[in-house]
């Protein structure tokens, strides 16, 4: 009885995971437009030294880029809620999400439902947490509603036009007032208090707990919420962490490979070709491109791994580096404020990494023959 519960939180939680999953996967395409477009736009108005006038010099090169680049960054939160519910509950509750999860991003809307309940806050929007409840609320909503039975003329109306405008009648009350202004105002003091570490020593520590974030589980959900709070101080104009995470995340892969190569007698022969797209995952910032290697041996790549990308983490906020750009690896390196000190820090992170692996690992050899045996 007790194992058939834990296999139904496990079930349960898994299905949370790939929602959430599904929803970032979907965001990513917005992110990087929006962080790439804003770069440029900014790097053209620098030629003509008005960085601080780009969204005043309305017509220019610059301008028009950055407007893409904002409308990248606007849409992408409302996009995360929209395709976690689509996740739940398919095309029902594709709608419901978005328009649910973009109206809570609104400060001066959020603020006003703030003063019918009498709480004051919310005018920064819910961010990233706000959309990521919504999505989930209007995807079981939805899902629900799907479930009911109708009469048969009334179901081609369900999808379309019955589920997305009840699900929205529903949840918006809830949203405004009950659950918005409190994710709002948590929201903000969560980016306040990471966005204040950005100084000295704090700083330093953040990034290893941001690096450390995106190796615990290379892709998972530890790792997203370091990746997703990073993209979000984009949009304020905050890049060091972007950077922090996107080398920390580019370590796991780079770091295993290189122990691979250094010394293949401690893994697998298969894993050797393993090796080789590993660098290639590992400078394209895909950090699942370690999952083998933790597959294989938890108990000393996960502690390797996150070492190194705290170490990466941490030397990237100590040297102030910074990336606009929220993805591309290796390929927009050219838009670091430090090019050479962005691929540094990739580097020693994923030294360390090697180094760790390769010391703490035995033979691959030695340790198959005891598990023979053990078998014997």
């Amino acid at each position: 009885m007790a194992n058939d519960a834990e296999d139904a939180v496990r079930s349960y939680l898994t299905s949370v995971k790939e929602d959430l999953m599904t929803g970032v996967s979907f965001m990513i395409p917005f992110v990087t437009i929006g962080g790439i477009f804003l770069a440029l736009g900014y790097a053209v108005a620098s030629l003509s030294n008005n960085v601080q006038d780009v969204f005043s010099s309305t017509g220019t090169a610059g301008w028009f880029l950055a407007q893409i680049g904002v409308a990248g960054l606007t849409l992408m939160v409302p996009v995360l809620g929209a395709y976690i519910a689509y996740a739940i509950a398919d095309r029902p509750g594709l709608a419901p999400g978005f328009i649910l999860s973009y109206i809570i991003q609104q400060g001066n809307v959020l603020q006003a439902a703030g003063d019918v309940i009498g709480l004051q806050g919310g005018s920064a929007g819910a961010g990233y947490l706000g959309a990521i409840v919504a999505g989930f609320l209007a995807g079981i909503v939805a899902r629900w509603f799907k479930q009911r039975n109708v009469p048969e003329f009334i179901a081609p109306m369900m999808p379309v036009l019955l589920i997305p405008v009840a699900t929205t009648a529903v949840l918006t009350p809830i949203m405004l007032f009950v659950l918005g202004v409190p994710i709002s105002i948590a929201n903000a003091g969560l980016t306040n208090f990471l966005s204040n570490m950005q100084g000295g020593g704090q700083a330093i520590v953040l990034g290893a707990i941001l690096g450390a974030m995106m190796a615990s589980d290379m892709g998972g959900p530890i790792n997203k919420v370091a990746y997703v709070f990073s993209v979000g101080l984009i949009s304020e104009g905050v890049t060091a962490p972007m950077a922090a995470v996107m080398i920390a995340g580019m370590v796991p892969p780079i770091g295993l490979a290189l122990s691979n190569f250094i010394a293949p007698q401690k893994y697998a022969e298969e894993m050797y070709e393993n090796a080789k797209s590993g660098v290639l995952l590992g400078f394209s910032f895909i950090t699942e491109g370690a999952i083998p290697y933790a597959a294989a041996d938890p108990a000393r790549i996960i502690p390797s791994v996150v070492a190194g990308s705290a170490v990466a983490g941490a030397a990237s906020m100590a040297l102030g580096v910074t990336m606009p750009a929220p993805h591309g690896g290796i390929f927009v390196v050219p838009l670091s404020n430090q090019p050479f000190a962005f691929i540094g820090c990739i580097l020693l992170g994923s030294l360390v990494t090697a180094a760790i692996a390769t010391g703490i690992k035995p033979d691959f050899e030695v340790t198959a023959s005891s598990a023979q045996s053990s078998d014997d």
